[in-house]
């Protein structure tokens, strides 16, 4: 009897300590991903923007394929029903081609932080998705928080006065936000099970997005010559922000729900900000403040009532 207490610690402590590398390799990520808002910013002034994202994912996947095929990812994707290898092309469409390239185009009409408020609404589509899709539901505290998110985005867009080029801005990244939340339900359902490695199902969903958004940016814009400055950009995102990063969050997959992982990206948001005042002096109203310290208070609380 009284070994039991231990027995129990060992027993709760592996899971716990699982989710919990999950939350700090999500939160890296996070950090990662932030900082190539700055890149992407500066990049944007040689670079044309669906090239410059179909280069960084186009690069990433090349940088990923020995690894995938060393690992056995070919024989694991041939093993696949046709169900499964859909919902891996399905994501690398959503995923990558669309929401990516949609931020790289909005970024030329918004700031870093703004384009990165607007996906803070990811977990509500998430939310409403998962029920259905996943099974996962949502609690009612929750939701109440997720109220919080719609009270910080009016604080910060008060008050409600757009240019054109703003509102054109605004379109773009809301085909970006609705293909981010279903890439979320994507990712979660081919990463839940285990059956596919984080490597495997980041390379051929990258991949193949990858290779729409490259082909569509040299169609469409033409590939311009690049200074070595930019080149160590597209290189540093493809291989660091790009294909580590990826592979990383997809593990996180498998430990962290949809609704999780999705508010954890939020913490995003007080990120880029920082990154875009010190790096592109990109300035905050005290109204711009309060509306993300309010977003970012019902992210966590999201987070907290779980």
């Amino acid at each position: 009897m009284g070994n039991q207490p231990g027995s129990e610690c060992r027993i709760s402590v592996p899971f716990a300590s699982r989710r919990t590398r999950a939350v700090l390799e999500a939160l890296l990520v996070t950090v990662l991903w932030s900082s190539s808002y700055v890149l992407i910013t500066i990049g944007l002034e040689e670079i044309p923007a669906v090239t410059f994202a179909g280069l960084r994912y186009g690069i990433a996947a090349i940088v990923l394929l020995p690894f995938f095929l060393r690992g056995g990812g070919y024989q694991s994707v041939r093993a696949l029903e046709r169900r499964e290898v859909g919902v891996l092309l399905v994501l690398g469409v959503f995923m990558y081609a669309v929401t990516q390239g949609a931020q790289f185009v909005a970024l030329q009409y918004l700031n870093a932080a703004t384009v990165s408020l607007l996906l803070t609404f990811t977990p509500v589509v998430v939310a409403l998705l998962s029920v259905p899709l996943l099974g996962e539901r949502t609690s009612s505290r929750q939701w109440l928080w997720l109220c919080l998110l719609f009270v910080g985005v009016a604080f910060y867009f008060w008050p409600f006065a757009f240019e054109t080029l703003t509102l054109v801005g605004l379109a773009i990244m809301v085909v970006g936000l609705f293909s981010n939340s279903i890439g979320a339900i994507l990712g979660r359902d081919a990463n839940r099970d285990g059956a596919l490695s984080a490597l495997t199902v980041t390379t051929v969903s990258m991949g193949f997005g990858a290779g729409i958004l490259l082909g569509t940016g040299v169609v469409v814009q033409g590939l311009p010559p690049l200074s070595f400055h930019n080149w160590l950009i597209v290189l540093w995102l493809a291989v660091i922000n790009t294909a580590f990063a990826f592979t990383l969050w997809n593990r996180t997959l498998q430990t962290l729900s949809a609704t999780e992982s999705s508010v954890i990206a939020n913490t995003m948001l007080a990120q880029i900000a920082v990154f875009g005042w010190v790096f592109l002096d990109e300035t905050l109203t005290l109204t711009d403040i309060l509306g993300l310290a309010v977003v970012m208070i019902g992210a966590l609380l999201v987070q907290l009532a779980n």
